[in-house]
């Protein structure tokens, strides 16, 4: 599972740093995609191999379903680690996230999320006002 915040920059080659804590779960390869609310989404090879198989499911029939699974998988990217725990964000991902130098990287349970410092920080003020009225509206919890 995947927790906590990490603040990196993007290098001049667009290549970012991948927190220690999430590298082992990521076991030197993952792909990286689109993701929702302007962020990216990184999954294990595994995870990865699973949420494939979700979406095989979906109706292909239906717009909106083509639509989704033609963006998600045309911007996913197999990444890979450097020995100095460095990865190389390729250029139209760099761009659909805004990523220019200063990122923030969570984890999200089973994924990986990568913000824009900005973008992140716009959306915890958002969200963040929210929050208890996010939790009190979860059924279950």
């Amino acid at each position: 599972m995947f927790i906590g915040e990490f603040r990196h920059t993007v290098d001049e080659k667009g290549r970012l740093i991948m927190p220690s804590k999430f590298r082992d779960g990521l076991n030197d390869r993952f792909v990286a995609t689109r993701g929702l609310d302007n962020c990216l989404f990184v999954y294990p090879l595994s995870e990865w191999a699973s949420l494939e198989e979700k979406l095989k499911t979906l109706p292909f029939t239906r717009a909106e379903t083509r639509a989704f699974t033609r963006l998600f998988l045309a911007g996913a990217s197999e990444c890979e680690i450097d020995k100095q725990g460095r990865f190389v964000v390729p250029v139209p991902l760099r761009e659909y996230a805004g990523l220019e130098k200063d990122v923030v990287i969570i984890g999200v349970s089973s994924r990986i999320e990568i913000w824009s410092q900005a973008g992140w920080d716009e959306y915890m003020k958002g969200a963040g006002e929210k929050y208890e009225e996010f939790a009190e509206n979860l059924v279950g919890i």
